[in-house]
């Protein structure tokens, strides 16, 4: 009880601190006579129902959310803080569009903590697009200066040689990603480069997402936790100017399809995933006009680009079914069906749900895009479920006119139904 007192007390003083009540003023009541009690008891509820009624507003609440999150996890209590922060979106509409970097910071905490990687993994949760296990990758690498093939193809061994582990083994390479962005300082090339060791096909994708995601992000949010993990401005631009290196430049106001268009086509496609974070960024959040941009890419591009596109409508929606198909509706009617395949794909990977996508795709009208929402839940089935009974009963919830585009998807039925099989020309 001595030990969760003085953690306790800790974090009121960060909380005090964050919220700027330091300095001779006494932080907030609630926290600082209560927090002892609710972590003592897991009481996930009350410690965000605190933080959101005491953390001021922006822009330091999203500073003050996170040393609370992370001084939680540093003391050993991953879980709980990874169940205040699910609490804490609940009441907080921006902690639920950005609680994938919240995640991550708790994940990095996590994985300071010594041990293997499949124990630091244990507390972590698939909430907010499984970032928490994202941030144990990255804090695993922050401590080493490069990363040869062997270390590469054995950080994630452990979720290899069990398929039910597909899922897990896809946070640990994509993490990787992210985690070889930040070693290297934001170098991207050299960080794809690296995923480029990884022997197996799929983890070479996974690892590529992860680092362009983490090239994006890096840019975007001010109070990116990897910061933390980099070396110090100063020293980062003596690295470079004394080894010749120049540093990286992640995004180009004059190109909005950069680095995309500065990329070798094995990372084409990796890179269109994230591309709309990046037209978003610079056109200040005009989803119709990412659209349009979208529409410039390379032919064979636009229907990843689209998909970027949905996957971050899903947040600039707040999972509002309504509101994410009215903005999937403003793009090109041809390439709208690969915006609803991305929107629907984020859904599930918030929380790794089937039934989340399937709840969507019941509300998209057009019988063909419809059945192209569900054949996207079903790939996302094959991640997440690996026996054929259980991605079956994942289907289950579909309508039932839809349902074998479901199963198709799920890899259940091998033949495409009618309704897709011009759907698919572009795939």
């Amino acid at each position: 009880m001595k030990k969760v007192l003085a953690i306790a007390s800790a974090v009121a003083l960060l909380v005090a601190i964050a919220c700027g009540r330091a300095g001779g003023l006494a932080p907030a009541a609630s926290i600082a006579t209560s927090l002892p009690t609710w972590i003592a008891a897991g009481d996930s509820f009350s410690i965000a129902r605190a933080a959101h009624a005491e953390c001021p507003r922006a822009p330091v609440r999203s500073a003050c959310y996170e040393k609370l999150m992370v001084s939680i996890a540093d003391s050993g209590k991953v879980g709980l803080a990874m169940g205040s922060l699910n609490r804490l979106g609940d009441l907080d509409e921006d902690v639920r569009r950005d609680g994938h970097v919240y995640a991550h910071a708790i994940g990095i905490a996590a994985g300071k903590s010594g041990g293997d990687v499949a124990s630091a993994f244990t507390p972590c949760t698939e909430t907010y697009q499984s970032g928490c296990y994202h941030g144990v990758i990255q804090a695993r690498l922050s401590s080493m200066a490069s990363v040869g093939s062997k270390v590469a193809n054995a950080l994630c061994e452990p979720f290899r040689s069990n398929p039910s582990d597909r899922w897990i083994r896809f946070q640990c390479v994509h993490g990787m990603g992210h985690g070889l962005t930040t070693m290297y300082e934001h170098d991207l090339p050299r960080a794809l480069e690296s995923c480029d060791l990884l022997r197996d096909p799929w983890d070479r994708h996974s690892c590529y997402g992860g680092a362009f995601m983490e090239n994006v992000v890096n840019v975007t949010q001010p109070h990116h936790p990897t910061k933390a993990l980099t070396r110090t401005e100063k020293t980062s631009r003596e690295h470079h100017e004394h080894s010749g290196i120049a540093r990286y430049k992640a995004i180009d106001s004059t190109d909005a399809l950069y680095p995309c268009s500065a990329m070798a086509s094995r990372y084409l496609e990796s890179c269109y995933e994230m591309q709309t974070s990046v037209i978003l960024y610079l056109n200040k959040g005009d989803i119709g006009a990412a659209a349009k941009t979208c529409d410039t890419a390379p032919l064979a591009m636009r229907p990843v680009c689209y998909r970027s596109l949905g996957r971050d409508i899903s947040s600039y929606s707040a999972q509002n079914h309504a509101e994410g198909i009215r903005m999937c509706s403003l793009g090109t009617a041809r390439y709208q069906r690969w915006c609803f395949i991305g929107l629907v794909k984020n859904l599930i990977d918030l929380n790794a749900r089937p039934e989340d996508g399937i709840a969507l795709c019941r509300k998209i009208p057009g019988a063909p895009e419809k059945a192209t929402c569900y054949m996207a839940v079903g790939e996302q089935v094959t991640v997440l479920k690996t026996s054929e009974d259980d991605r079956r009963a994942s289907c289950r919830t579909a309508e039932e006119e839809h349902r074998p585009a479901c199963l198709y998807g799920a890899g259940v039925i091998r033949e495409a139904p009618a309704i897709l099989v011009e759907r698919l020309d572009s795939r």
